[in-house]
């Protein structure tokens, strides 16, 4: 029988009896996936490596290429500290030998804050007619802790100094939308601003209980403008701090009318009555009598107060007008309080301040 003898290869001076397996290697970086933004899920994909099989993988995540404490799994969710900053991950691939290597993922990004989420649009609860409150409410926001904060808009405006959760309608609002604008804050979030819906517009504090026509007239050499004469009667009749809001309404009509409104030269005056004089206005019967010295010049007295001549005529036509609506005269209520419209404010105050305006108090019609 033939033997076939094998013969070993010679061993080499210095050469290993076994060679050591080489580290792993990466051949396709780490990538990051998902949506850098605060509270938001960053997922690691490790790449590819060779060898593609017995490899584990630990994670390590960065920030501005700094390591971020804690952050050793594979998903991360970005905290306050990484908004405006770039994040990446850096995986390590060990073998069974215990090699290993590292690679580094492209950065993200900028983290940027969250949005907040609105469940619900404020709203706005109370009557809408001038004077009354209205009350807003926060909305609904899925965020827990989301502080807020109000601001009162009329027609999209905002309303000098209306702040607060409550709001007290005023002349100004009425024929107006008022909505509230809340504006939602939460840490690591976006400011967030929402506005309840329009709702009807505000109404007069009451509604059209009686309605009066009147006529513009004029009496001797008129030197004002009575374009401005006619509007600024309209605009104070209309005003809802008014007569409007004892539920008169006011419509100028071109002849007849239920009273007249006149402008009168100062000497004119006293052709109405005897107990009308050229210093002042006055009314008899169905004239409201506007002394034109005092449109054109407001009185000594409210001059004194720099009471603007517009307020004065607002109130020469509400205290005229409501003598011819069955008011008479009133007394000082108390000093530093406001003067009934119904006093002679003109000739004293008693202690009494300025007021071009009915007081509550005075707000009823015949």
């Amino acid at each position: 029988m033939a033997v076939v003898a094998v013969l070993a290869a010679p061993l080499v001076p210095g050469t290993p009896a076994a060679s050591a397996a080489d580290p792993p290697e990466p051949t396709a970086d780490p990538t990051v996936t998902g949506d850098p933004v605060y509270r938001g899920r960053l997922v690691a994909d490790e790449g590819t490596w060779e060898p593609a099989e017995g490899l584990t993988f630990s994670y390590r995540w960065l920030r501005d290429d700094r390591r971020i404490n804690g952050a050793t799994a594979r998903s991360y969710r970005p905290r306050l500290a990484d908004i405006g900053e770039r994040l990446s991950v850096e995986v390590t691939a060990t073998d069974e030998l215990g090699e290993s290597a590292s690679a580094v993922s492209r950065r993200t990004t900028r983290v940027r804050r969250a949005e907040l989420v609105l469940r619900q649009r404020p709203a706005v609860t109370g009557t809408r007619r001038y004077t009354h409150r209205l009350t807003g409410d926060r909305g609904d926001w899925q965020q827990v802790r989301v502080s807020t904060s109000f601001r009162w808009l009329r027609d999209g405006k905002p309303i000098a100094g209306s702040r607060q959760k409550r709001y007290r309608l005023s002349h100004a609002d009425v024929g107006h939308h008022v909505r509230v604008q809340v504006t939602a804050r939460k840490e690591g979030y976006r400011v967030a601003r929402v506005t309840s819906r329009p709702g009807r517009e505000i109404g007069h504090r009451v509604g059209v209980r009686r309605t009066a026509t009147y006529r513009i007239e004029t009496r001797g050499r008129i030197t004002a403008d009575l374009g401005v004469f006619r509007r600024q009667v309209a605009e104070t009749f209309a005003d809802p701090r008014g007569w409007r809001s004892a539920g008169v309404a006011f419509r100028r009509v071109a002849r007849g009318g239920d009273f007249s409104v006149v402008l009168a030269e100062a000497s004119r005056v006293p052709g109405f009555s005897s107990v009308c004089s050229a210093q002042w206005s006055c009314r008899v019967g169905r004239y409201v009598i506007i002394n034109q010295l005092r449109w054109q010049h407001a009185s000594p007295s409210w001059n004194r107060a720099h009471r603007s001549r517009r307020t004065y005529r607002h109130m020469v036509l509400n205290h005229e007008t409501g003598h011819w609506l069955g008011h008479g005269h009133l007394g000082c209520p108390g000093r530093g309080r406001p003067a009934p419209v119904m006093m002679q404010q003109s000739k004293g105050l008693a202690g009494c301040r300025h007021n071009p305006w009915p007081l509550p108090s005075e707000l009823w019609a015949r």
